[in-house]
């Protein structure tokens, strides 16, 4: 069988040529030989966390002992003495007769000498636990004596008990302004340091002022209604025309008393000079 030449020739050239390639190859794979890998490192890995805050220890407080106050001997001097009140004066017959004339405002120079006969007659107020304030509801007759008595509250039962005492040793008194009985309810006070005050006369021909009543009030027993009007004085209770003329002169101490009185009430330090 024969064989072509130019078949040979071809495959000798082929074979020739990828020798070629093959030896161009290495002798350019010796002359930049590819780096090796990195070599793997060991590594250890340390988490650091924070130490615990070590424990102080504080040297235990030490109380300080304080000596024991010395107590003096408790000798009663004069300015430690209980406070005291001897009773007023009771109000005299001058003072009756013109009480006895005075219709004004439910009597009110009757009721005063009244409740000062009373106070008069219950002795001297010491400071303790004796001293205090009984208010009563009294109703005299129209002849001047006592028909009715109701405590309404009290924070002395020694208080309340001298004034009950002296009320029953009342001497006998003038008939009331009005000729009805009278009404009122009053304060005693059985203090040192309280001596009331006497009333003020300049304004009692001026009419009261009506009395507040909520409309919408009710008590939950009674039949509900409309609120009822102010009640007129009655042509006997009006004053008179010229009845500022014939009013008493107020006194120095009752002005001085009543001015006292409403700054007690109605004062303020907010509003005192600087």
């Amino acid at each position: 069988m024969r064989v072509n030449k130019s078949f040979l020739l071809a495959l000798l050239l082929t074979v020739a040529l990828h020798v070629v390639v093959l030896s161009v190859g290495i002798h350019l794979q010796s002359e930049h030989p590819q780096p090796s890998p990195p070599p793997v490192l060991d590594t250890k890995l340390t988490v650091l966390t924070e130490a615990p805050p070590k424990e102080v220890k504080r040297p235990a407080t030490v109380k300080r002992v304080e000596p024991a106050p010395s107590v003096p001997a408790t000798r009663e001097s004069p300015s430690q003495a209980p406070a005291s009140m001897a009773a007023p004066a009771p109000p005299s017959a001058e003072e009756w007769a013109m009480a006895a004339t005075y219709t004004l405002k439910n009597s009110k120079r009757y009721r005063y000498n009244w409740g000062q006969q009373v106070r008069s007659m219950m002795g001297t107020a010491v400071e303790g636990a004796d001293q205090g304030v009984v208010r009563f509801r009294v109703e005299i007759a129209p002849d001047g004596k006592l028909a009715k008595l109701e405590t309404l509250w009290s924070t002395s039962a020694v208080a309340e008990k001298l004034a009950r005492d002296a009320m029953q040793r009342m001497p006998p008194l003038p008939p009331t302004p009005t000729g009805k009985p009278l009404i009122f309810e009053t304060n005693i006070s059985f203090q040192p340091f309280d001596t009331g005050w006497p009333p003020i006369y300049k304004d009692d021909c001026r009419p009261d002022p009506p009395a507040f009543r909520n409309p919408f009030a009710w008590d939950g027993k009674s039949a509900r209604g409309t609120a009822q009007p102010a009640q007129q004085p009655q042509a006997g209770e009006a004053p008179s025309p010229d009845c500022e003329a014939n009013l008493p002169q107020d006194s120095v101490e009752a002005i001085g008393a009543d001015a006292e009185r409403q700054l007690k009430m109605w004062g303020s330090n907010k509003l005192a000079p600087k």
